[in-house]
């Protein structure tokens, strides 16, 4: 496989590995980040430990694929880029990313992102990615346009949190 879809100027992308679980542990269980997802519950060591195990990486299968984000200057991760309600016969799925606090704001989540959809548009042909993203989330929204994708709409209320409800911008890319 064409190993440039995964090694940029300062990351790379890699498959989950073992060692990985306290990170996704962390990753999972703070409550900053289940606002910008639709999880609302921590997850356990154990189905963490399991979902790693079983995931067969192949997103036809599994329909969806979360990757790595690692600083190539140490080996650092320092967040993770996935795909999500992959459908294959649309060929489309919905992109997220998520970088650590204290690595945002250094462009690594531009580079892992415009990497990732290169991967999936140029080698899996995909057609379409959509994302999800609160209006006032004004980083994540600019980090997406950069990336290509453009609000085609937005859903009034469509998450609650702390209480109140956000309006969410829908976000799409089409295959270049």
């Amino acid at each position: 496989m064409n190993t440039s879809f995964f090694t940029g100027e300062s990351v790379r992308l890699r498959a989950m590995e073992p060692e990985d679980l306290d990170l996704m542990y962390a990753i999972e269980n703070d409550p900053e980040l289940w606002d910008v997802s639709n999880f609302s519950v921590p997850y356990s060591k154990y189905v963490l430990k399991e979902y790693i195990a079983n995931s067969q990486y192949d997103m036809f299968a599994d329909k969806q694929l979360r990757m790595m984000v690692v600083r190539k200057a140490d080996d650092e991760v320092v967040g993770t880029v996935d795909i999500t309600d992959f459908a294959p016969l649309h060929l489309r799925g919905e992109v997220g990313i998520g970088i650590l606090r204290g690595h945002r704001g250094r462009g690594y989540g531009k580079e892992a992102l415009e990497l990732f959809c290169g991967y999936l548009f140029g080698f899996l042909r995909l057609h379409q990615l959509t994302a999800h993203i609160a209006l006032d989330n004004e980083q994540s929204l600019g980090l997406f346009k950069a990336c290509g994708f453009s609000v085609c709409g937005v859903l009034k209320e469509w998450w609650r949190v702390k209480g109140t409800f956000k309006d969410v911008a829908l976000l799409q890319r089409l295959h270049p």
